[in-house]
């Protein structure tokens, strides 16, 4: 009797903890399906022909999570004068490794109404506009990408510098304002990867691969659990 009062203690806590680990396994099996179903849903919206841009009257309804990355189609003129700068550690799904910027440029719509359009990605020796003039698209014309909703910004973030056209987040709203731009849409695009004369910037840059390490979290608290279990019964058979 002595020597199972001696195990009842090491057994309560064993079970306790058993328990956390198991339901933090379970946890993370329960963000594996829901991580997947955010995927799904991204690789649906981002590769279905694009549709046409809900119209300006539709904005303000409009809920990030039924937007996000829906693939549209919208004609304007480019306000090439009012570019602005994101900077970024690598260019995402351009496929470019090293430092540089999103260009975000104003896309006057026939409305009136103005859509910031992230054209793609340029390195650092790219970064001023007369590096890449022939990149400037002048006149009408068509753009084709990906629906954004505006980027948080959380305690490690660099303050954005408008003055200079440098931001580091992608906050079309923050953009419309320093420029003055009215009735503009309170998402951005992301252009695709099409040509562009002179090759920059380079579309496409919209990152599409996620990490997705749920199970392999899962079975880790699974097997900590195990081998939690497995010290146990060696320590009530030591004690037997």
């Amino acid at each position: 009797m002595r020597r199972l009062a001696s195990l009842l203690w090491p057994a309560l806590f064993t079970c306790a903890a058993m328990a956390i680990l198991v339901s933090l396994g379970v946890w993370q099996l329960q963000r594996l399906a829901w991580k997947e179903g955010v995927i799904a849903q991204i690789e649906s919206r981002a590769k279905a022909a694009p549709q046409p841009l809900p119209e300006p009257a539709e904005w303000p309804n409009l809920r990030p999570d039924s937007y996000e990355y829906r693939h549209v189609h919208l004609d304007g003129r480019f306000e090439n004068d009012k570019e602005a700068l994101v900077f970024r550690p690598s260019g995402g799904g351009s496929g470019i490794k090293t430092p540089g910027y999103l260009v975000l440029t104003p896309l006057r719509l026939p409305s009136g109404a103005y859509v910031i359009v992230n054209r793609g990605f340029v390195p650092m020796d790219r970064k001023e506009p007369q590096g890449r003039l022939a990149g400037k698209i002048e006149g009408e014309t068509r753009v084709i990408g990906l629906m954004r909703q505006p980027e948080s910004r959380n305690a490690f973030t660099p303050a954005d510098n408008p003055a200079s056209g440098q931001y580091f987040t992608r906050d079309p709203a923050l953009i419309a304002a320093h420029f003055g731009l009215t009735q503009a849409a309170p998402f951005s695009i992301d252009a695709d990867a099409e040509p562009v004369p002179g090759g920059w910037p380079k579309g496409g840059a919209t990152e599409l691969s996620f990490p997705n390490n749920h199970l392999s979290y899962a079975l880790t608290w699974f097997g900590l659990a195990l081998a939690l279990l497995g010290v146990f019964v060696v320590f009530a058979w030591q004690k037997r």
